[in-house]
């Protein structure tokens, strides 16, 4: 069976039986997705699009700050202190450096700099399942029949089949460190599902990516030159060809790999060049009451979004952050004070600010949110249960201007009162900045399909 007519679960699993053989460790499906992308590109196989523009000094990238679980906008971006208790919360609000605008009191560094992002209050859709509102928000597609499998592609995959072949340096479409549901290349094939880093920051311990390893104990800083690098490569495609299981030996498969062991990419994947202070200043472990973490649940997930801005500068157009698990239906308010609301007040105002002192904001849009919010009343066990009659989102960069309020829920947070807004509108947001046209259409077993179904992109934003 060749590698273009297997399904993504044989793919994976035929890799692992090339890693046994010698092949790349856990980055061969980065390589082979990178080298279908070349091949695709040289195809130009894109239906009614025209011929992107001319590169811009810095590309335009986005960061999605994965917010899997549904983080309660009661509890964070949008309160109710007029609220009764039973929808209040257990939590104050406190107003910010923008007048009139009041967040969870839990939430103070992000208080501070209002100016520097902004809520959008208004989101909606209609399904309380989370693969199937993962879906909903990467795609803007409603799902099919298994929610955890991407019929339509994601934000990302359309992303790096637009804009992929922009940059030879970098990977256009990462994820970090795995794909959730959602997050597929659905149609556009292999060669547009983003690059995992399968290594994840958040563990304590030196940071090292297996996609820039070799098996049999060869790494890149133990070959002399790229020469020799080729030679070990194409004596590794020998061993491969004579099983017939893979062609490795085209020009994209070279250049794909001539893009894995660039230096810029793995200096762009290197957290080790980060300074202790800066890694300090997201959130570190021992910064936190380790037995809180432990009661809490709340993952270090703060070098995860380091990595991202690392990613950006270095020309990924997108990047998305898993940052699990808000699924708060027990002890919700003890999670979220531990260390869910703590970690994420400091790791996201640390973003903003990295990202702005290097000249990265206005270029990069990052988004927040999660597959919906959490229901108004609080449940029996001290939490709130999966809710997308209505929730919230920060976003900030790009064109986005600071302390601004889009749109506005009723009294207890049930429902949109003003400017709904849907999770369309706020992926239109996002491909507008990008530069890629949601009309535009590709095709799926010959029928062309848009990027979106609907949505326009949040303009009272800018």
């Amino acid at each position: 069976m060749s590698v273009n007519r297997m399904g993504c679960g044989e793919f994976r699993s035929h890799l692992r039986r090339l890693d046994r053989r010698g092949f790349v460790t856990a980055g061969a499906l980065g390589l082979l997705s990178l080298g279908g992308l070349l091949r695709a590109e040289a195809a130009k196989t894109r239906v009614g699009a025209t011929a992107p523009s001319a590169p811009r000094s810095r590309v335009h990238s986005v960061i999605l700050l994965w917010m899997r679980g549904g983080p309660s906008h009661h509890d964070t971006w949008d309160p109710k202190p007029n609220a009764p208790a039973e929808i209040r919360g257990e939590f104050g609000v406190i107003h910010t450096k923008v007048p009139g605008i009041q967040l969870s009191d839990l939430l103070p560094l992000s208080a501070r700099m209002m100016d520097k992002w902004s809520i959008v209050r208004s989101l909606h859709h209609h399904d309380a399942g989370h693969s199937a509102a993962d879906q909903i928000c990467f795609t803007g597609y409603n799902p099919g029949p298994n929610p955890d499998e991407n019929i339509y592609p994601s934000i990302g995959s359309i992303v790096s089949k637009h804009w992929g072949s922009q940059s030879l340096t970098v990977p256009p479409y990462v994820m970090i460190p795995r794909m959730v549901p959602g997050t597929g290349s659905a149609y556009l094939g292999v060669a547009h599902q983003p690059f995992e880093t399968q290594a994840d920051p958040a563990v304590p311990g030196p940071f090292r990516l297996p996609n820039f390893q070799l098996a049999r104990g060869v790494t890149l800083d133990h070959v002399a030159d790229r020469k020799t690098l080729l030679k070990q490569f194409d004596r590794l495609r020998r061993d491969i060809d004579t099983t017939g299981q893979m062609d490795a030996t085209d020009q994209f498969q070279q250049r794909a790999w001539d893009i894995l062991t660039a230096p810029a990419t793995r200096d762009a994947f290197d957290l080790d060049k980060e300074p202790a202070k800066l890694r300090e200043r997201y959130g570190l472990m021992p910064a936190f009451d380790p037995h809180a973490a432990d009661r809490c649940g709340a993952p270090n997930w703060a070098q995860r979004m380091l990595l991202a801005r690392r990613l950006v500068e270095a020309g990924v157009r997108l990047v998305t952050v898993d940052l699990r698990w808000w699924d708060t239906h027990v002890k919700g308010f003890e999670s979220l004070r531990l260390g869910f609301l703590p970690r994420w007040d400091r790791a996201f105002t640390a973003l903003l600010d990295d990202l702005d002192s290097r000249g990265l904001l206005d270029t990069t849009l990052v988004l927040a949110w999660g597959e919906f919010g959490r229901t108004p009343k609080v449940n029996k066990d001290a939490g709130r249960d999966h809710y997308p009659n209505v929730f919230s989102a920060a976003i900030a960069g790009g064109a986005v201007q600071g302390g601004r309020v889009v749109g506005e829920s009723d009294s207890q947070g049930a429902f949109p009162k003003s400017n709904p807004k849907t999770p369309q509108d706020m992926l239109a947001t996002l491909y507008q900045h990008l530069g890629i046209d949601t009309q535009q259409q590709y095709l799926n077993n010959g029928r062309p399909i848009p990027v979106l179904p609907s949505g326009q992109p949040i303009t009272e934003l800018y």
